[in-house]
């Protein structure tokens, strides 16, 4: 199958059909002259805060303002790849491009349902990544490595990162230029946080001293609770500036739209959730 060339694909997502008019049109071209290179780990130790959810949905966000955008599954889970693709009909994987001398991240990219988005796909065989690269001088720097030469091709990177700090978060926290970091607002919101800081500063401090903390959005945020209003507050206070001004509500149509293999721009694009993850998007823009 050629780059960019998609069978059975849903229709596409154009600008008439952002029927929301919270919603401003996404451009249709950006201009050839903006070149900006953005790669964005989507990290959080703990599980269940919707780091795979803000990847499918940043990544998708970028892809409709018209440059090629490029979402990397690091997680053995592969949950992004399933909001996409069969994942029975994914032969080789980022494991095989980290771990194969002879293949290149081409070799595995693949495109999506939605226009100007790739993906480089994950499989249950990337788990074994830390026990292959043991010893590796290299190890920390294999995504980075393999994804150099094709960022000239994608200049908005998304990688979706394992609710783990092992070898494949710090790959792509060595990999990165921005770090976004998803919480959720409940009581164990800041669970482990200051395990991941330390994280992130011990890749500035060597491997990558480029590295950005982009912000903390807050995820599956139930505004009717005091809870919930409370823990907002909590985490503002903690990270301040840095807190996103876009909460990403809890929503029973972002957790459907995987299950149809579509972001929620095509899946339900007049929804809170398409309003919310395209504001986002505008902020990660002007941040980074």
């Amino acid at each position: 199958m050629a780059k960019g060339q998609v069978t059975n694909a849903p229709t596409q997502l154009s600008n008439s059909q952002l029927t929301n008019p919270a919603i401003p049109d996404f451009p249709a071209t950006i201009p050839s002259f903006v070149v900006i290179l953005m790669i964005v780990a989507i990290a959080n130790q703990k599980g269940g805060v919707g780091k795979t959810t803000t990847a499918i949905n940043l990544a998708a966000a970028l892809a409709l303002r018209g440059k090629p955008t490029l979402l990397i599954d690091l997680d053995p889970q592969a949950n992004s790849t399933m909001s996409f693709l069969d994942i029975a009909q994914v032969t080789r994987s980022v494991y095989d491009a980290i771990t194969d001398g002879e293949l290149t991240m081409r070799d595995v990219i693949q495109p999506t349902p939605l226009e100007k988005l790739w993906i480089a796909p994950s499989r249950i065989a990337l788990a074994k990544l830390e026990g292959k690269l043991l010893g590796e001088m290299d190890s920390h720097f294999r995504l980075k490595d393999k994804l150099e030469p094709v960022c000239k091709d994608y200049p908005d990177v998304v990688i979706d990162c394992p609710p783990t700090l092992g070898l494949l978060t710090v790959n792509a926290l060595v990999a990165a230029t921005h770090l976004l970091i998803p919480i959720q607002s409940s009581y164990f919101a800041l669970e482990g946080t200051d395990d991941l800081l330390e994280t992130i500063e011990k890749v500035r401090a060597r491997p990558n001293p480029a590295l950005r903390i982009l912000g903390v959005v807050i995820t599956m945020h139930d505004k009717r609770t005091a809870l919930a209003r409370d823990i907002r507050l909590q985490i503002q206070k903690v990270f301040g500036g840095k807190v996103f001004n876009t909460v990403i509500t809890k929503s029973v149509r972002l957790e459907e739209s995987p299950a149809y293999k579509e972001s929620i721009f095509t899946f339900a694009p007049d929804s809170t959730g398409a309003t919310e993850y395209y504001r986002l998007c505008e902020e990660v823009i002007d941040r980074a």
